[in-house]
């Protein structure tokens, strides 16, 4: 991962990208209008708290690939 100061702000490095999804159907990003056939998603760590917290250390976030802004959806295992 490039450092913070390397980058432009709001840019991700593709080796950010933690994971592709292939959709079954095309979908509009709500952020761009672009249409899309997959998603990108990204890692989230967190950086500080100020109290004994019960919140998860980690995540992930699901970004579209073109504007890179964070769009809803869910990663879920289906049996």
């Amino acid at each position: 991962m490039a450092p913070p100061e390397a980058r432009a702000e709001g840019q991700i490095d593709e080796r950010d990208i933690e994971a592709e999804y292939t959709l079954e159907h095309e979908v509009r990003c709500p952020h761009c209008a672009a249409y899309l056939r997959r998603l990108q998603v990204v890692r989230l760590l967190r950086a500080r708290v100020n109290f004994t917290s019960t919140l998860p250390r980690r995540g992930r976030v699901i970004i579209c690939p073109d504007c890179k802004y964070i769009v809803s959806a869910e990663l879920a295992g289906f049996a």
